[in-house]
């Protein structure tokens, strides 16, 4: 029997699975990716008090998907720094951690990011 649950709908199941474990405070606040077809966002979120303390997005950046993950992981690692923030939580979005996911994470390690 084949399933009619598209790859967003799993994704999304994953997502979910992954949010019941992982939750983000002020001192170490969730670093939540999404990648839609063409850019990767990330933001720093403290779910404690439910607001967003920084974001990055792939639009301000050239270059191929990976470059432009690597791109928004050191701008992300840049402005968690300026926050005083040193340790985060990765919280992947239900995407594999591979390709752009693995070159952003790798991009906010060398920035200075722990997780």
């Amino acid at each position: 029997m084949k399933s009619t649950s598209s790859k967003n709908d799993m994704r999304l199941r994953r997502h979910t699975r992954i949010r019941a474990r992982v939750s983000g405070t002020a001192a170490r606040p969730r670093l939540s990716v999404y990648k839609s077809n063409r850019f990767i966002s990330v933001q720093l979120v403290d779910d404690a008090s439910g607001k967003t303390l920084a974001a990055a997005h792939g639009r301000s950046h050239k270059g191929s998907g990976s470059v432009q993950a690597g791109a928004v992981g050191a701008e992300i690692a840049t402005k968690a720094k300026a926050l005083g923030i040193s340790t985060v939580v990765f919280d992947r979005g239900g995407y594999r951690y591979a390709g752009q996911v693995k070159a952003l994470a790798d991009a906010a390690r060398a920035g200075g990011l722990t997780f």
